[in-house]
């Protein structure tokens, strides 16, 4: 029996033992239960916490960002100043002749942007650039008989920045009608808009003689008029394919076309520009009178709304007359842009910038002031090193001259430069009206 005990002992204590260790591994396991589950719950705990922190984040930023109805209602809007200020920059005659065709001659053609190279920055730093244009783009020959430009000569004034060419003027139709239309529609092509000539009575009419543009919510209206057609008379029942001054501009130029001019001033009013801008080609070449017939243009013009009146024709510079309380300029001729320069006073003369000023409270857009660029045509002999003819600015080719650059102007032109800018304060004579 004893040895039953024992042997029932063991097993006892084998059970016993057993027991334990299943207790143990049932502690362990709720043990590690529990860890799990606390874990489990401080996990979910911590990205709750983090959910309520990025959406207070975000709410706060909303808040932050978006106001209230009321902020709104007491935001001051951006006002627009009423005040603004463009810049229209005018030059004189651009010939057609052999010495101007020649100077754009390359290897195997035309290439002139060298020859405007030192002028291109004032003529292009404007928000509007005109001048006039003497002759015809009407193919070979070209030169001082045809007074025909190769078509080149055409884009390096619009690679220049020149927005408008003034087409009344007394080479308008050397070669005839075609000729004429020809031109025009060369000067499309190349991206310049022509004023004061048109290709057909249709397109006058449609145009009524003028034209509009807007520059930075200005309006500006253009037109332009001649004092005659070189001698020549327009063909019967195409009188109104360019603007003429005078009703007898084959002969003397004394009675002023007032029905025409005012006519085609009336059509342009109507359309209620801020500014009217008036390119005549008048007065007498190489003349520095104002004749009488001038003065009464000055008149009829303003009073019909003209505010300024840019000059040609002349070659030389001459007078400007700045009404600085009525806001009018009349610059009676720029001179010569670019031509053969042979003459007196023509191998000098100014690219006239005009600052404009409309007030939108006060209803006004005046002249507000002007400044003069003067410009010289260096020959073919008045550089050291080139044998280029091209315009240049005075002021620019003297610095080089004193800074000895390779490509200066001679002494003679450097001496003719100093000159010419003492007679261009004086052609000019700059005379303001003061409030």
């Amino acid at each position: 029996m004893p040895q039953q005990d024992d042997g029932m002992e063991k097993r006892r204590q084998k059970r016993e033992a057993q027991r334990k260790r299943r207790q143990a591994q049932v502690r362990r396991m709720r043990l590690t239960m529990l860890l799990a589950v606390v874990l489990l719950a401080a996990c979910g705990f911590g990205i709750y916490k983090l959910t309520q922190s990025a959406d207070s984040v975000e709410t706060m930023q909303q808040t932050a960002t978006v106001p209230t109805t009321e902020e709104t209602k007491e935001t001051t809007p951006i006002q627009k100043s009423p005040i603004t200020t463009i810049h229209i920059r005018a030059a004189g005659d651009l010939n057609v002749t052999d010495a101007v065709v020649n100077a754009g001659m390359s290897v195997s053609s035309y290439d002139f942007s060298p020859v405007f190279k030192d002028v291109a920055s004032i003529l292009s730093d404007a928000d509007l650039t005109v001048m006039n244009f003497e002759g015809n783009v009407c193919g070979a020959p070209y030169g001082s008989e045809s007074t025909s430009a190769p078509a080149e000569l055409l884009e390096a004034l619009r690679g220049c920045g020149v927005d408008l060419l003034q087409m009344a003027n007394s080479c308008s139709i050397n070669n005839g009608l075609n000729g004429l239309t020809s031109t025009l529609r060369a000067i499309r092509a190349a991206g310049i808009e022509p004023v004061g000539a048109f290709a057909s009575s249709e397109e006058f009419e449609q145009s009524k003689g003028y034209t509009m543009t807007e520059i930075q919510g200005v309006k500006v209206g253009f037109v332009a008029f001649t004092k005659g057609l070189g001698g020549r008379g327009m063909p019967a029942g195409n009188e109104d394919l360019v603007n003429i001054l005078y009703t007898d501009y084959a002969t003397e130029y004394k009675e002023i076309d007032k029905t025409r001019i005012t006519s085609i001033l009336k059509s342009m009013e109507a359309e209620k520009p801020d500014l009217t801008v008036a390119l005549l080609h008048w007065g007498s070449e190489y003349n520095d009178d104002i004749s009488k017939t001038q003065t009464q243009l000055v008149s009829l013009l303003q009073k019909s709304g003209v505010d300024v009146i840019i000059g040609t024709h002349p070659h030389t510079l001459q007078t400007i007359e700045f009404d600085k309380s009525a806001g009018t300029l009349v610059a009676y001729s720029l001179g010569d842009f670019f031509g053969d320069a042979e003459r007196g006073a023509t191998n000098y003369s100014v690219i006239l910038d005009i600052e404009i000023t409309k007030d939108a409270n006060a209803g006004t857009t005046k002249v507000t002031d002007f400044t003069l660029h003067p410009i010289y045509t260096v020959t073919e002999t008045e550089c050291v090193g080139n044998s280029d003819r091209r315009v240049v600015r005075i002021e620019t080719a003297l610095s080089a001259y004193n800074g000895n650059f390779l490509d200066k102007v001679t002494d003679t032109c450097k001496s003719n430069m100093e000159y010419a800018l003492t007679r261009i304060d004086e052609r000019t004579a700059m005379q303001e009206e003061e409030d």
